[in-house]
């Protein structure tokens, strides 16, 4: 405020030598029939308005609580208008303003038109959007070659604000980060609209469950299909689809994908939702199992002790003590670091125990060689077990029955 008055103030002493016979006192004349103390008193002006608009423009962002940044931004650009003022009187008081005019305009109106493409692109693109609305404000949008998703929330003359779906947590749900978007940048976009005909979109989506190969196939199916009607009830009513099963075949099992028409905006919880009606209803089923990897069921692999607790070894399973083993024929990499296959299946053993003992020969006197499963002799070797499940065999028996089993 001190600012302002004292601007002020310079600005009307200043601005009064001109009514008080100020060339006697002090005659500058800059040229143009103006003087010295004309123009100072013009600056001061400027410089009192800048001030006072400052001032106002600060109260108006805390009245509005928003940040300080806003203020400063707002405040620079006054300060910029305010140096073209200044500018602009000091030729003016030069007497060079007409001299200087047009090479000032062709340059000003060079780099009008280079500066304005942007946004003349863009308020054309706000006129065919709003025309020709191919979204509208709520559409749930996808731009891929800018790999952006979002709602649209406002649609303004030269910005398209998204709030943005996923983003930081991979998802399809919108996480309340607001995205501009040139419109100008439109013309050169596809964009992909996931609600062209409703407030609320509706697509194909799909649960995948791996089922093992003895699982009940009608009453899988009748679990999933019946997850998928309770959830989606409604857009079933909405839409007249209703869900259905497609399946392919995979190594442990199984694929049953479940197909149901969902809401763009509200998938992550629709699949939620379908997921644990599921689970849990093949949890209380004994006539439909999961298939893992590595394990092939997950109620087998439950019952599966691990080898402390295993018990004693059928007549044709023998403990055999991994020192008693030639390694002649195994796979040579017992002196390497495992690679991540082998990781993975040390870690299988040691969690679920050896699910499937090795095939070994007998050579006499208390010697033996793998002849299937090298991997998991070498993988039991590597955690340090001291013996092994093993199915010995014969020497001749155990060449007619060589297997290339891990």
């Amino acid at each position: 405020m001190k600012r302002i008055l004292a601007f002020a103030a310079f600005a009307l002493a200043a601005g009064g030598f001109r009514f008080l016979d100020a060339r006697q006192l002090w005659p500058v004349p800059l040229g143009g029939g103006h003087t010295l103390w004309e123009f100072l008193a013009l600056v001061a002006a400027v410089l009192a308005v800048h001030q006072l608009l400052a001032l106002c423009l600060t109260e108006y962002v805390r009245w509005r609580k928003g940040p300080p940044g806003e203020a400063k931004m707002l405040i620079g650009f006054v300060r910029v208008l305010a140096v073209v003022v200044v500018v602009i009187a000091l030729v003016y008081s030069l007497g060079l303003l007409k001299a200087i005019s047009a090479v000032v305009a062709g340059f000003v109106g060079l780099l009008l038109g280079w500066s304005l493409q942007a946004p003349v692109s863009g308020m054309a693109a706000w006129m065919l959007i709003t025309l020709k609305r191919p979204f509208r404000v709520g559409d749930r949008v996808l731009f891929p070659s800018l790999g952006l998703n979002g709602d649209v929330k406002h649609i303004g003359l030269m910005y398209t604000v998204l709030d943005q779906v996923g983003g930081a947590i991979g998802s399809e749900e919108a996480i309340g980060r607001d995205i501009l978007i040139p419109n100008a940048m439109l013309f050169g976009q596809v964009a992909i609209n996931y609600t062209p005909r409703a407030t609320a979109a509706y697509f194909l989506d799909e649960v995948v469950i791996r089922m093992t190969y003895d699982s009940d196939w009608d009453t899988a199916e009748q679990i999933l299909l019946n997850a998928a009607r309770e959830v989606t009830s409604d857009i079933i009513r909405a839409t007249g689809q209703e869900p259905y099963i497609r399946s392919d075949i995979w190594d442990y099992g199984i694929l049953l994908r479940l197909r149901y028409m969902t809401m763009a905006k509200d998938r992550p919880r629709i699949t939620h939702e379908i997921v644990k009606r599921i689970f849990k209803e093949v949890q209380r089923n004994p006539r439909v199992d999961m298939a893992i990897p590595y394990v092939y069921s997950y109620r087998r692999s439950a019952a599966i002790p691990t080898r402390a607790q295993m018990p004693e070894p059928e007549a044709d399973i023998q403990e055999i003590p991994m020192d008693s083993i030639e390694e002649e024929g195994v796979l040579m990499t017992g002196g390497l670091a495992p690679t991540a296959e082998e990781e993975t299946l040390m870690r299988n053993i040691q969690e679920k125990g050896l699910l499937q003992p090795i095939v070994v020969e007998s050579l006499g006197e208390g010697r033996y060689r793998v002849i299937a499963g090298q991997r998991r002799y070498l993988a039991c070797k590597r955690l340090g077990w001291k013996t092994i499940p093993a199915v010995v065999r014969s020497g001749t028996r155990a060449r007619g029955q060589a297997s290339s089993a891990p």
